[in-house]
């Protein structure tokens, strides 16, 4: 069960106990992301998360890492399509310093004209990293050849462009809009004291600015299945094949989760035994699910050399018309659903999972599922439900990105 309370400035507050552990993981979440930028925004949320770090009103960047430190705890914090995460896993009797500091990070950021400016340099380079990637390149060019020129297809990282030209007031335009009580949560999961966390959450964050979140439409659309290639002067074929999926809050989020993993989501999966175990044509092939609040996508990754790369897609496609058309075995349900359910329980031994579970979904869905609920949801797939849905999103036109040497040639040579 969990702890939750909304403080009079809108912010939602949940936790789990877990008595058993020493420890808790405590994240200050927020409905920042990049898709919720517009064009000229392009990156403003991942900046903002980094510039965080680089000083707040009462502490340096020096002094927030060093406080952590000095508790041996973990600090960190990421952005994603839909929402940005602060968090931190201490020691129980450290949470006042966690909550504490977490707090300052997203109520008081400075955003230090000389720190920008050297943090711009920063972010610049990891995005020259992800290009030097050509499978990071890849995956960022399928959606954009699966959803088009729509934010949940936009890179979170922005361009070099972009990045180079956000301003102070650029980041304080947004955090004002963005960063704002009723567009958050802090969620825990470890051991705790419910009353406490309650009173540190007022003595930190209830003063925080109510203010008035700033809404922008998000609705995706769906668009016709694009074929997109970047050139690269590299080894391989890197191809991803993109086919509709779910959103997060569907109904059949567990059964997208085992189309999923009979398709190329496990060892035993039909892609990775057929192409990499039965005939060695590729070192790499995995399929994954992506769902965001109004979207999904399935995607088909592989890596293979340009000699082989016809042979891969060629099998590829057969096995996702054959699971499309003829659906999986009883035998592949059975597995897939065990695997959904071990990972589950599996996942719900890490403080952290479990927070970063109940708070992205009290975020994004405004609802809670307890593990109990979960554990019934995942029982209750049924063998008919999961090849249905392996029958509407398989039978779909791919969306297809290449990333490689001589791609746009290859990609005309390819039968999709």
């Amino acid at each position: 069960m969990f702890d939750q309370y909304t403080l009079s400035n809108g912010l939602r507050l949940i936790g789990e106990k877990l008595d058993h552990v020493r420890s808790v993981s405590v994240g200050l979440w927020l409905g920042a992301g990049s898709q919720y930028e517009i064009p000229p925004e392009a990156g403003v949320s991942h900046f903002l998360e980094h510039m965080a770090f680089k000083g707040t009103q009462k502490r340096t960047a020096r002094q927030i890492a060093e406080e952590m430190d000095a508790v041996g705890g973990q600090l960190n914090a990421f952005t994603s399509k839909e929402c940005t995460c602060f968090y931190a896993k201490v020691v129980d009797a450290d949470l006042p310093l966690a909550i504490d500091v977490l707090s300052d990070l997203v109520t008081a950021p400075k955003f230090d004209p000389v720190e920008l400016e050297k943090e711009k340099g920063v972010v610049v380079e990891e995005i020259a990293m992800a290009e030097d990637s050509p499978e990071d390149v890849v995956h960022e060019l399928i959606m954009l050849a699966h959803f088009g020129d729509q934010p949940v297809a936009r890179p979170i990282l922005g361009s070099e462009a972009r990045v180079s030209a956000f301003t102070r007031d650029d980041l304080f335009a947004y955090w004002n809009h963005m960063y704002a009580p009723g567009n958050a949560v802090l969620a825990l999961a470890g051991r705790y004291d419910w009353e406490q966390v309650v009173a540190l959450a007022e003595k930190h964050l209830l003063s925080w600015d109510a203010g008035e979140r700033y809404t922008r439409d998000t609705q995706t659309h769906a668009v016709s299945p694009a074929r997109l290639w970047r050139e690269k002067d590299v080894e391989q074929m890197n191809l991803c094949l993109g086919f509709p999926g779910v959103a997060i809050g569907d109904k059949r989020s567990y059964e997208f989760s085992v189309v999923n993993s009979v398709l190329g989501g496990s060892m035993s999966s039909r892609l990775f035994q057929k192409i990499r175990e039965e005939s060695g044509l590729a070192y790499s092939i995995y399929s994954y699910p992506n769902s965001y609040t109004d979207c999904g996508l399935t995607t088909v990754y592989a890596a293979a050399r340009p000699e082989s790369l016809k042979q891969v897609v060629e099998m590829t496609l057969k096995e996702v018309r054959a699971l499309a058309e003829t659906g999986m075995t009883r035998a592949e349900f059975a597995m897939a659903r065990q695997q959904l359910k071990a990972g589950y329980i599996l996942g719900q031994e890490s403080t952290s999972a479990r927070m970063n579970a109940a708070g992205r979904r009290l975020l994004l869905l405004n609802r809670t599922r307890s593990e109990e609920e979960v554990l019934r949801a995942i029982d209750g797939l049924t063998f008919e439900g999961a090849n249905e849905l392996a029958k509407e999103l398989l039978s779909a036109e791919p969306s297809v990105a290449l990333v490689g040497k001589g791609a746009e040639k290859a990609l005309d040579d390819l039968n999709i």
